[in-house]
């Protein structure tokens, strides 16, 4: 089961960091990433890691603002989020999948709120 947190209001220009948990088990052999759905739009892609190498992979629009990492003592995977405006509200969700699966085929959080005014 994975667990996001650190979602919540802000202010457009400020600052938030979004952690992913899973419990039971660990990350090993997984890659882990980081989605949004903003009301009434698809479920889109904004980074993932692989929990082995440590490899990052971005959504071109949002690398340089969003900045995934990961802490294998904690087990857990962060997604920085830097100057966000009202734009980037959406639910967030942390998924993993096997290193060589789909997302599809993956589990998933229930996800947390994100929520930037202007």
């Amino acid at each position: 089961q994975l667990v996001e947190s650190g979602g919540g209001p802000v202010q457009a220009g400020g600052s938030l960091r979004l952690s992913c948990t899973a419990s039971g088990r660990t990350f090993s052999d997984y890659a882990v990433g980081w989605f949004r759905q903003a009301p009434g739009k698809e479920r889109d892609f904004i980074a993932d890691i692989d929990w082995n190498d440590g490899r990052t992979t971005y959504a071109a629009s949002l690398k340089g603002r969003f900045t995934i990492s990961r802490d294998n003592a904690k087990n857990t995977v962060y997604l920085q989020m830097n100057n966000l405006k009202p734009e980037d509200t959406a639910v967030y969700y942390c998924a993993a999948r096997d290193r060589y699966g789909s997302w599809s085929r993956g589990s998933w959080g229930q996800g947390t709120q994100v929520t930037v005014s202007s």
